[in-house]
């Protein structure tokens, strides 16, 4: 794949530049975005060599979509309007079936592979971007029998080749899932900040008292709003559940608080440990 358009030079856009470019050296990656300070970014990081436009993408190999969740389902059929028939289209949105359901009818369908690479950071923008980000991470692929096989190929081969692993999964899956697993963990942290904010005015004391446990628990709650509310719209009802199961959990914890049960606040900890294991597992 010599032609790579990124769509959106963000943190995911951009680290894949980076890593594709890593790949083969004869690669040509084009930018394109509305933030014209990311494409200024973008060429100054050497991400991408050159800035392009839809119009330029029949001659694109590879196209990956990287831009917010609302946004993607808008601008995905209009880049499917102007690829060739031989062009792989990604995108790597954290919400799935809204971006399936966009292109169902779509006729170059089989031109689109959804996928969602669990990597990225706290951080955006193209100044964020890394070069091996994907090494060892995850990447849901979902509707994979929608895409030709010659494409859905050439997507494997460039997955392995930045060292991911590989999940399938139906896209309904998907966003109940990583409802739990990521979108939950993203509400926690900005409402553990704000709370924090809001009782600590005296900003110092938090900064003075902050450990490491306050550091890692909260990092999320640095994450980009423009990103991560689209995504919690498209996935509401998802997101709806895990939070009543969340919120249920925190009551009950509190009324062991209140009722000075604390045998049972160590029989919940103890159970909740077990999480190591599932997590090592996950990791090894």
């Amino acid at each position: 794949m010599n032609k790579i358009y990124i769509i959106g030079v963000g943190l995911i856009g951009g680290s894949m530049a980076l890593d594709i470019k890593g790949l083969e050296s004869n690669t040509h990656v084009f930018g394109i975005d509305t933030n014209n300070n990311h494409i200024k970014y973008a060429l100054q990081l050497e991400l991408i060599e050159s800035e392009a436009t839809y119009e330029a993408l029949y001659d694109a190999d590879l196209v990956v979509l990287a831009i917010p969740v609302d946004k993607a389902v808008i601008e995905l059929p209009k880049i499917l309007d102007h690829i060739s028939d031989t062009t792989l289209v990604l995108d790597v949105g954290s919400t799935k079936l809204p971006i399936c359901d966009a292109v169902k009818t779509h006729p170059k369908r089989r031109n689109f592979l959804a996928t969602h690479p669990i990597a990225g950071t706290e951080f955006s923008g193209p100044k964020a971007a890394i070069k091996g980000l994907f090494q060892g991470k995850t990447n849901i692929i979902c509707e994979v029998e929608k895409t030709a096989f010659k494409l859905q190929e050439k997507a494997l081969k460039l997955f392995s080749d930045l060292g991911m692993r590989i999940r399938y999964m139906n896209p309904e899956a998907h966003d109940k899932h990583i409802a739990y697993v990521s979108h939950l963990s993203h509400i926690s942290s900005f409402m553990l900040g704000k709370t924090v904010i809001e009782k600590e005015k005296n900003e110092r004391d938090i900064f003075d008292m902050a450990g490491s446990g306050f550091e890692s628990t909260v990092r999320l709650a640095k994450s980009s709003p423009a990103m991560w509310t689209p995504i919690f719209k498209q996935n509401k009802i998802n997101v709806i559940e895990t939070l009543n199961e969340y919120i249920n959990n925190l009551k009950q914890f509190k009324t062991f608080m209140e009722s000075d049960d604390f045998d049972e606040i160590y029989n919940e900890m103890e159970n909740t440990n077990h999480i190591k294991d599932i997590l090592n597992g996950i990791q090894s």
